[in-house]
């Protein structure tokens, strides 16, 4: 019978997903045998966040970004994964790398500056994924990636800790996360993605943080008035995702507006690209959230997502 009971929510995950969201809530059934074997199931769904400043978790009161990712668990995916990849802006490397912690907690990494001194404080001890490290490296090496490393010492950065300690605050599920290669196009970071897309299958939540808008030389604390160059980007990223014209984003150089001014430098929009690719072939983008900073920084974050028809 309990087997039965898994095989329709298999079948139907939006069924799966609500179902999950009411165990979550009530706590029900935790010590069953049911309970494991549900929350074990497949992940449906990939997601890119913008994930803000280093002093995100210091703003609790006033962010709508915080207030987005603090919801995560309950509005936005209820299914409890069995472990996080996370695709950083943050960590760069000239061939793709996992970091692949096996002793103890993650590290902390507090790699910015200028910032309140109280943010070098912080800690985010989710333990380390060296399987799921191991399996992003056979993945990808499968798919072509000739060259694949595993840091074993590498702990988490802000682009990792900063949204985790908002999304995950208990820290007790492993993470793992993958660099980029900025000396790549779209293109390489999007089969990326796809390589690694049947880790859903393993219950792995893939999630991309970076930024939708990213220029830091055009931040303006005088106005809050959205610049012009900034608002058509992200308004022709938005299309382009629901649309599910991922071709267009992976070529936004030659298609989007302002491409360039919005991205000097792609480390903040490609994992946007590897969560992109790792969703199924018959997604499309779906808008999240959505709140503006300093004038041109957008925080849109997606879902990719099968439609339901």
């Amino acid at each position: 019978m309990i087997e039965a009971w898994v095989f329709i929510f298999f079948i139907y995950p939006h069924v799966h997903q609500l179902a999950c969201m009411v165990i979550n809530h009530f706590h029900l059934f935790s010590s069953s045998r049911f309970f494991k074997i549900f929350m074990s199931m497949k992940i449906q769904d990939t997601f890119y966040i913008s994930h803000g400043p280093p002093s995100l978790c210091l703003e609790e009161q006033c962010i709508p970004l915080v207030h987005f990712l603090q919801s995560f668990q309950q509005k936005v995916h209820p299914i409890r994964p069995s472990s996080i990849l996370l695709i950083s802006g943050h960590f760069e490397t000239s061939y793709p790398t996992v970091n692949s912690v096996s002793n103890g907690p993650s590290d902390t990494i507090y790699d910015f500056e200028g910032f309140p001194e109280c943010l070098n404080e912080l800690k985010y001890p989710a333990p380390g994924a060296p399987e799921l490290a191991k399996r992003v490296k056979e993945l990808l090496m499968a798919s072509g990636f000739e060259r694949v490393d595993e840091d074993e010492n590498r702990g988490l950065d802000h682009g990792a800790w900063s949204p985790l300690r908002l999304m995950y605050p208990e820290a007790d599920i492993p993470v793992c996360q993958l660099s980029i290669q900025t000396d790549k196009d779209a293109t390489y970071h999007y089969n990326m993605g796809k390589a690694l897309a049947s880790l859903k299958n393993e219950g792995v939540l893939i999630v991309g943080s970076g930024g939708t808008t990213h220029n830091l030389e055009e931040v303006r604390f005088d106005t809050t008035m959205v610049q012009p160059w900034a608002q058509e980007f992200d308004t022709w990223l938005k299309v382009a995702l629901v649309d599910g014209r991922y071709e267009d984003v992976n070529k936004y150089k030659e298609k989007a507006p302002h491409a360039t001014m919005v991205h000097p430098t792609p480390d903040h929009f490609y994992p946007l690209h590897v969560a992109m690719g790792a969703a199924d072939a018959n997604s499309k983008g779906q808008l999240i959230h959505h709140s503006w900073a300093w004038s041109s920084f957008s925080y849109a974050s997606y879902k990719f997502t099968v439609p339901l028809n």
